[in-house]
């Protein structure tokens, strides 16, 4: 028998099926280049194929697309349908990121672009975390800024975090300060906002320890307190002015005070020999109505309600004063610490002074474009600034080491983390009815000791 020939439209399919293959194998050279694909099905010429589609990494144009073939695909002459729930996704050819943690850790990239950066320059930005500690999980807080205590309504203002420009600010790791500690002393000097800043560590270091008080005196404003698992000590000395005072010549705000504005504070200055590091600070006393002397003769006074006295500024006792103070530190015998200077508190009161009923009502934080400091502030800030850069000078050539603790620039935000009233009962009978200058804890001074741990890691 004679075989007819197969009519042409038998052939179509198969004609129309190689042609496909032939052109995605064409595709594949070129599929390969894109490692960091990810697929999609689709269906072409009756063909069940993935589409690579793969984002172009040509700096040129970082949002262009580019859609390719590869040779993932499934042959079949019917209808597309969707891969059995069994049948797994193509895997991605990389390893899907880490999930970040909310606060930055201690990471070696990170604490080294902490290092790298000004801690100092920056902005509140909102963090949902709770504070780091409560007033019921710490019995250190001082009443006067036992905000909750005292019923503070508003919990806000412990919903922020201090961002530098350039970096991180890592979260303050109370292990890790104390092991930075080990072995070593710690002294505060200063008025009630060194106090106030002592007592922030002691509440964040106490998630991994209580220290015990073993203070010679039963005196607050001279406390000694010893972590004994890591031989840490803290001490605290109130000297809110840093020279050798006299006074006051009566109780209360008004009391006159003596100032001998070229001798420095022996009651601290005595010890400078068991300090590895020392924090002093001060600003906000020198408004206090003062006698002044220098070698034992009275050269001024300010506020004293004397015609005798020539007046002089409390911004040139405030510098004078710390002059003495950062001199003697270079000058003490022994002493081979770390100094941190740690710069003016701000005051936020509005409306008035605090004499005059002056508030600091606000809930949230200045903007950076909102924050200014004027006035005062202003000017003990730069003089604190001078003289620290001088004592820096003379100090390197002595082998001592100097840092500045420029915590003033991110407070200035802050008019939210004062107590207000809520540092006292209602019916108290308080000088300063409404405290714009403390902090509350927990709040904003928190944040001095993370700059603090950075730096002693640093």
């Amino acid at each position: 028998s004679l075989a007819l020939p197969l009519p042409i439209w038998y052939w179509y399919p198969i004609i129309y099926k190689a042609f496909s293959i032939c052109l995605l194998l064409f595709f594949f050279s070129f599929s390969t280049v894109f490692a960091s694909a990810t697929f999609t099905k689709a269906t072409f010429f009756d063909i069940t194929f993935y589409v690579s589609i793969a984002t172009s990494t040509a700096t040129v144009s970082s949002a262009s697309t580019i859609i390719i073939v590869s040779p993932l695909l499934v042959l079949t002459s019917s209808p597309s349908v969707s891969p059995p729930p069994s049948s797994p996704p193509p895997p991605p050819s990389y390893p899907p990121p880490l999930p970040q943690p909310l606060h930055p850790d201690h990471s070696e990239p990170r604490k080294q672009a902490a290092q790298e950066c000004n801690l100092f320059k920056g902005r509140w930005v909102p963090n949902g975390e709770a504070p780091y500690y409560t007033n019921t999980t710490c019995w250190m807080i001082q009443e006067h800024q036992n905000c909750m205590k005292y019923g503070r309504p508003d919990t806000e203002f412990l919903k922020w975090r201090w961002k530098p420009d350039d970096c991180e600010l890592p979260v303050f790791d109370p292990a890790r300060f104390l092991e930075l500690v080990r072995g070593k002393a710690m002294a505060f000097v200063g008025d009630s906002l060194a106090r106030n800043q002592m007592q922030s560590l002691m509440c964040l270091l106490s998630k991994v320890e209580y220290p015990k008080d073993i203070s010679s005196t039963s005196d607050e404003n001279f406390k000694r307190m010893y972590y004994r698992t890591y031989d840490f000590t803290i001490f605290i000395f109130w000297s809110p002015f840093l020279v050798r005072t006299e006074g006051p010549d009566r109780e209360g705000p008004l009391g006159l005070w003596k100032l001998h504005l070229d001798e420095v504070d022996k009651r601290w200055m005595a010890h400078m020999k068991r300090f590895d590091y020392l924090i002093i600070s001060g600003g906000n006393w020198f408004t206090r109505p003062s006698m002044y002397y220098r070698r034992k003769k009275l050269v001024g006074c300010n506020y004293c309600q004397s015609n005798k006295v020539p007046m002089l500024s409390l911004y040139t006792a405030h510098r004078r004063a710390f002059h003495t103070a950062l001199r003697a530190i270079i000058r003490s015998k022994g002493y081979k610490g770390l100094t941190f200077l740690r710069t003016v508190s701000p005051q936020h009161f509005e409306n008035g002074k605090w004499n005059e009923g002056g508030d600091c009502p606000r809930t949230r934080p200045h903007q950076r474009n909102e924050a200014r400091m004027d006035g005062m502030d202003l000017r003990l800030y730069k003089d604190q600034l001078h003289e620290f850069r001088e004592a820096d000078k003379v100090g390197r050539r002595q082998n001592l080491r100097f840092k500045l603790l420029d915590t003033t620039q991110a407070m200035v935000m802050r008019p939210d983390g004062h107590p207000s009233r809520y540092g006292h009962w209602p019916q108290a009978n308080e000088a300063m009815y409404n405290d714009c200058v403390h902090w509350c804890l927990p709040g904003p001074i928190d944040m001095w000791n993370d700059m603090l741990l950075q730096m002693l890691n640093g």
